[in-house]
C-alpha cells in the first residue's frame, strides 16, 4: 500500500528516468489495450474514489481488468505512475492567460489560487503527494510559468519575484492541510479569501516600494 509520506528509497523522478526502449520482439509481447495514458487516468479515477492510503496496482490492475505485471510494461514502480496521476491532475486547473492581458494581474491571481484550491478539493490526494514527489511534471512547470508571468506583471524584481513566488506557492499548497487519518482539512471560503486579500497586498505593497527606489 502507498502511503502519503514515504515512497520509498531514494529515487529518480519518472519525469527525468529515461526508460530503455524494448527490443521489438517484446514490445509485441505487451499486453494489447493498454498504454501509459489509459493507466494513469484510471489512476486518477481510483484515487478519486478510494483515496490515497487505499492505492495499489494490484487494485489499478482490477479496475482495468488486466493483470497487475501488465503495468510494468509501461510505468517502472508505482511511484512512477503517481507522479504520473499527480501531474495528470494539475493538468485540468484552467491557467490565466498570459500577457497581453487587459484583466489586471490580482484578479488573475486571485482565479489561479481559487482554481488550485477547487483542484484540491476535488482531488484530495494531490496535496500529500504535492509534499512527497518533485513536481516537475509538464503541467506543473506550467503553473509554474503562469504564476511568474503573474508576479512579472505585478512589477516585483528578481528577488521579490522568487520570494512572492515561494510565499504564493507555500499559501496554495497550504490550503490543504493532511491531517491525521488520511483525512484533508479545508480553511474555511472567508477565512482563505482574507488570507489571499492579504497575500495580494504583500505583493502589491513590495512592488509599490520598488517603483518608488526605482
Amino acid at each position: 500500500m502507498v502511503t502519503e509520506a514515504d515512497p520509498g528509497e531514494a529515487r529518480t523522478s519518472v519525469w527525468l528516468a529515461v526508460r530503455p526502449t524494448a527490443p521489438v520482439r517484446r514490445r509485441t509481447e505487451a499486453p494489447s489495450g493498454l498504454d501509459r495514458d489509459r493507466i494513469t487516468a484510471a489512476t486518477v479515477r481510483l484515487l478519486d474514489a478510494q483515496g490515497l492510503g487505499r492505492f495499489s496496482m494490484r487494485r489499478l490492475a482490477a479496475e482495468l481488468g488486466v493483470t497487475a505485471m501488465s503495468l510494468y510494461w509501461y510505468v517502472d514502480t508505482k511511484h512512477d505512475l503517481l507522479e504520473l496521476a499527480l501531474d495528470r491532475a494539475l493538468g485540468q486547473q484552467r491557467l490565466p492567460a498570459g500577457p497581453p492581458s487587459e484583466e489586471p494581474w490580482p484578479s488573475r491571481l486571485r482565479a489561479l489560487a481559487c482554481g488550485y484550491r477547487r483542484l484540491l478539493a476535488e482531488h484530495p490526494w494531490v496535496a500529500p503527494l504535492s509534499a512527497v514527489y518533485p513536481n516537475i511534471g509538464p503541467h506543473a512547470r506550467a503553473f509554474d510559468a503562469a504564476l511568474h508571468r503573474l508576479l512579472e506583471a505585478a512589477g516585483l524584481a528578481d528577488a521579490g519575484r522568487t520570494g512572492a513566488h515561494l510565499a504564493v506557492s507555500q499559501f496554495l499548497n497550504g490550503c490543504a492541510l493532511h491531517g491525521c487519518g488520511g483525512t484533508v482539512r479545508r480553511a474555511p471560503e472567508a477565512d482563505f479569501a482574507l488570507a489571499l486579500d492579504v497575500l495580494i497586498a504583500g505583493i502589491e505593497a513590495k512592488a509599490a516600494a520598488r517603483r518608488a527606489q526605482a
